[in-house]
């Protein structure tokens, strides 16, 4: 049977690429540091992945088990070295962790076997370029060998998988839709088994429309709907106010990717469509807080807020929407969120300019720059009263 390591079993890790690994015929082999996800998963010989909302159904995932990458990274690199596949779930800032023990997977893995195929399923922008620069760092002077037993290859994913229940076990709700792209140029035509992914030519106009449609539309929402003192998603978007905002935000970004990737106008207000629609099914139980979480790396500059709209800036397109939500980003004071409370510390003690740059990026002759440093002022303002 093909194998594969995935690299982070929460929730998205269960319930989505998982869940695909296990349709297209892998052993899956999850890798992790939480100790009690760990033994909870080697616990049961099966798990359930449950599509809430219309036309979702039941998945039962068998053929796995779980190995603990914090005590016992040894395992997981043996586990590497014999893979067909490498994936990851973890959060981009956390992919170099991960590299030194795919190095020494690799490291252990036989040169006349198949190159090990890596993709990383995070959301950011060419995350597996990142992995594979990672891995090349920890590699040193056997760069050239061990990288030749591997390839890697960037994707986009989407996929709604909110908060679980404190008494769910292994199991996961998520939505039914989801899009797994692929990119298919490092795989010289072998390609990986993954049901329902879609292989493309260039995947930078997929990976940018999701994170800017996607990514965007659901942040606005949470930092809109926690302006407003609103629990859930759902009931963010039931607003007129919030619902109006969000699609305000989604046309200014829409018209950059028509602008940097020729995309169909058409086809991408049929997108929006369909995202906001996701975001209103009342099955799925997100909340503002949830989806808010981590607002520093939220409004950085390659990401969901400041990425199309400084893209949008250097093209002469209006920005005031997403201004609007990063504006309402900045307001995010969630206690129990360790950036939302180093986001209002720092709005408390640095100046404007010093504190426009290091969050977002923007240098001060950047054309963003002034709309985004009065939205700092306007919320250090309110701070101080």
């Amino acid at each position: 049977m093909k194998k594969a390591v995935h690299f982070g079993a929460g929730n998205i890790g269960r319930g989505f690429v998982g869940l695909l690994l296990h349709e297209g015929g892998y052993e899956v082999v999850f890798s992790d540091v939480a100790d009690a996800l760990v033994d909870a998963i080697d616990a049961v010989d099966s798990y359930t992945v449950h599509e809430a909302g219309p036309g979702g159904v039941d998945h039962v995932v068998t053929g796995f088990r779980a190995v603990n990458s914090r005590t016992d990274p040894d395992a997981v690199a043996d586990e590497v070295a014999s893979a067909d596949v490498v994936t990851t779930a973890v959060g981009p800032t956390v992919l170099r962790f991960v590299a030194p023990t795919i190095v020494e997977g690799l490291r252990r893995r036989s040169p006349d076997a198949a190159p090990l195929q890596v993709m990383a399923c995070e959301n950011a922008i060419g995350a597996t370029d990142t992995l594979r620069t990672e891995v090349e760092k920890a590699a040193g002077a056997d760069a050239g060998d061990l990288l030749s037993r591997a390839v890697f290859a960037n994707t986009a994913v989407d996929r709604i998988v909110p908060g679980q229940p404190a008494d769910g076990g292994v199991d996961v709700t998520v939505e039914p839709y989801f899009e797994w792209a692929i990119e298919t140029g490092a795989f010289g035509g072998a390609l990986p088994t993954i049901p329902g992914a879609h292989f493309v030519d260039d995947l930078a106009p997929y990976i940018e429309r999701k994170l800017f449609t996607v990514n965007t539309g659901h942040a606005a929402t949470a930092y809109f709907g926690a302006r407003a003192g609103i629990e859930r998603i759902s009931d963010a978007l039931d607003d007129p106010e919030i619902a109006a905002r969000v699609s305000a935000a989604l046309e200014e970004t829409s018209a950059v990717l028509v602008a940097q990737h020729g995309l169909d106008p058409a086809d991408l207000a049929d997108y929006r469509a369909t995202i906001l629609q996701r975001f209103r099914n009342p099955a799925l139980v997100d909340t503002v807080q949830r989806v808010g979480r981590q607002p520093l790396r939220k409004i950085s500059r390659n990401e969901r807020f400041i990425g199309p709209a400084a893209m949008a800036a250097e093209r002469g397109l209006s920005t005031t929407a997403l201004v609007g939500a990063v504006t309402a980003a900045l307001e995010f004071d969630e206690a129990d969120d360790e950036q939302a409370v180093e986001l209002q510390h720092l709005l408390r003690t640095e100046d404007a300019a010093a504190f426009t740059t290091r969050t977002t990026g923007l240098a001060p002759e950047h054309p963003l720059f002034p709309a985004i440093h009065d939205a700092v002022v306007s919320r250090q303002t309110a701070l101080r009263a």
